[in-house]
């Protein structure tokens, strides 16, 4: 499959702001990436684009046995349909200021081969060669990529009408998984959130995920990883499998969108040195593991391209930072997630939200324990959903309805699986709370974690439902949102073209807000971490969380070493900001020294 020139994607973000981001960035070369865990909301958005463009809709109902697979794929096949018309209506346009094609390569970076090509034609006097020059240039034109996200962790098992339980092919996940695999796309999905072995396994069923077309898999795999190690392990058990992983996706364990998943003090910098310093070691071993896997099976050698990307999301703002991480870290493309929230032509957020986003403090965006799945979720104070939840909590009804159920896995007080955040288990839970053996202050901490869980099947999807006039389905339109704490730097609205120039460093749209270092921004929210993981050792202190705490410490420390001897490799612009970028390390180190376990 030929790649764009375009050298960032728009990774996933929540349930429904990335829904339809290829509808609206792919046919200028801008891959994005969409979660299908979702069922209700993607057949919710299938119905509206086939209404919108004249395209017969026959609803795919819970009836059908196979239904979450089936919606979709059903899915996936409009959004790949829509985006090849849109792109064969592109190529056609003539080169005239204003029509898409022009955006098209005038949105591509500077250094790509087929943005000078076009600058060339424009200069280009001969009527004839002229037309020969625009006619090369619509052949090389090619949608970004479709890919999908399926968190690992959402793998709920289900059950049918009579209450019995389903075959594991049905759960939440695996469905998913069989819903791309079936479908048209020649794309790759994203597995984030840790291994799950029989969702990695279940790769192996579908032809798409070891067939070769055109050198390539038509299905490949992408794995989300916030270290090294993480990848090998994964990258091991999947190549064993005869399952070739063709990127791996580093994100920053904190300074991201939506779940958070921090490692134990490791800084994104030292990770991104080991992946630079062992890609070719990395390849090798799971290449030989990947052949031998493949030679048990068929006894021949596939002939693919076995290229394994690796790209690098989480905090970026700036196009000196973009372009240190790509040509320092031999980085193939980033990740710009949070900032494509104030892009409407984008990603779906409703005006309410937007507005709050425009208008926010930097004090707006934190780490919370509002996911029901007991991981960290970056979020945002200023929502609808926050506001509901106040309300449910001071008239003494915490706890949502819970009517999707796709985070319900706790069977503390059930012997069904029931969501954390629901009003349910809050009940339970609260009542548990005035009875067991604990300190006060210890209480009082657990009681507000339990309270502060939100309802993120209904929060993530309203606001796209909102935004295109979509009747939520449980009457429930609060809205959550979920972005990393580096969109406190973008204060606006911004068109496509501004976030691109911005990305390509042809504009400057960041506020006037003082921004760190992405990498001190990530360090100052370790060091606030482990303050917040400080404060629950000394109410519950045990020999394995202070094993834990100092080996966190001593990765810090080592972190802020590695970021000292690299400051010359930086070629910071400035000696003020070489000066802040080193002072700023220097307080942290001597924050840390302070602390005693």
């Amino acid at each position: 499959m030929q790649n764009s020139e375009h050298t960032f994607h728009i990774p996933v973000m929540g349930l429904g702001y990335t829904i339809d981001s290829p509808l609206k960035v792919a046919r200028f070369g801008i891959s994005s990436v969409i979660s299908i865990i979702e069922d209700d909301l993607v057949e919710q958005m299938r119905e509206y684009h086939c209404k919108n463009e004249g395209i017969p809709y026959q609803k795919i109902e819970k009836e059908d046995i196979d239904f979450r697979s089936k919606r979709i794929c059903s899915y996936l096949n409009l959004i790949n349909s829509m985006v090849n018309k849109q792109l064969e209506k592109l190529k056609k346009e003539d080169f005239v200021e204003g029509n898409e094609i022009v955006k098209y390569f005038e949105l591509l970076p500077d250094v790509s081969n087929l943005r000078k090509e076009y600058f060339l034609m424009l200069e280009e006097n001969d009527p004839f060669e002229k037309i020969n020059k625009q006619n090369e240039l619509r052949e090389k034109i090619v949608a970004g990529k479709i890919d999908v996200n399926i968190m690992t962790k959402c793998d709920r098992t289900n059950y049918d009408a009579d209450g019995n339980e389903l075959q594991k092919e049905y759960s939440d996940a695996m469905s998913a998984l069989r819903g791309f695999a079936l479908s048209d796309l020649n794309a790759s999905v994203v597995f984030s959130a840790g291994m799950n072995p029989r969702l990695y396994t279940y790769c192996e069923n579908f032809e798409d995920f070891t067939k070769i077309e055109e050198g390539s898999f038509k299905k490949r795999i992408i794995l989300k990883v916030s270290d090294y190690r993480s990848a090998m392990i994964q990258g091991k058990f999947l190549a064993k499998k005869g399952l070739w992983v063709s990127e791996f996706r580093i994100e920053s364990g904190l300074n991201c969108g939506g779940h958070a998943f921090p490692t134990n003090g490791l800084l994104l910098g030292p990770i991104l040195e080991e992946f630079k310093l062992n890609k070719i070691e990395l390849k090798n071993i799971l290449f030989e593991m990947f052949n031998v896997a493949i030679k048990e099976k068929s006894s021949k050698n596939l002939q693919f391209d076995s290229t394994i990307r690796i790209s690098v999301q989480g905090g970026i703002g700036t196009s000196f930072e973009n372009e240190f991480l790509m040509n320092y870290y031999d980085i193939d493309y980033t990740g710009w997630g949070s900032p494509f929230l104030l892009v409407p032509e984008a990603t779906n957020v409703d005006e309410q939200t937007l507005q709050a986003l425009v208008n926010a403090k930097k004090e707006d965006y934190y780490l919370s324990l509002a996911s029901p799945l007991g991981i960290p979720f970056n979020n945002f104070r200023v929502t609808s959903s926050q506001e509901q939840k106040k309300q449910r909590i001071d008239s003494n009804k915490p706890g949502s309805p819970c009517y999707k159920k796709f985070l319900s896995f706790n069977t503390e007080f059930t012997s069904k699986a029931i969501c954390l955040a629901s009003k349910s288990y809050q009940k339970h839970k609260l009542k548990e709370l005035e009875s067991v053996d604990m300190s006060d202050d210890l209480r009082k901490i657990v009681k507000a974690e339990l309270l502060e869980k939100e309802c993120l099947c209904e929060g993530l999807v309203n606001s796209v439902l909102i935004k295109n006039d979509i009747k939520p389905l449980y009457n429930i339109t609060a809205v959550s949102i979920c972005p990393g704490p580096n969109l406190a730097y973008f204060s606006n609205t911004f068109s496509l073209r501004q976030m691109v120039n911005h990305i390509y460093g042809r504009i400057n749209i960041l506020n006037n807000l003082n921004r760190p270092n992405l990498f001190v921004n990530e360090l100052i929210m370790y060091s606030d971490y482990l303050k917040i993981e400080l404060k629950k050792y000394l109410l519950e202190s045990t020999q394995n969380k202070r094993k834990y705490l100092q080996e966190f410490k001593t990765n810090l420390l080592s972190g802020i070493e590695y970021y000292v001897q690299l400051i010359p490799n930086m070629k910071l612009t400035t000696k003020l900001e070489e000066s802040s970028f080193l002072d700023a390390l220097n307080f942290h180190k001597m924050e840390l020294s302070k602390i005693e376990l």
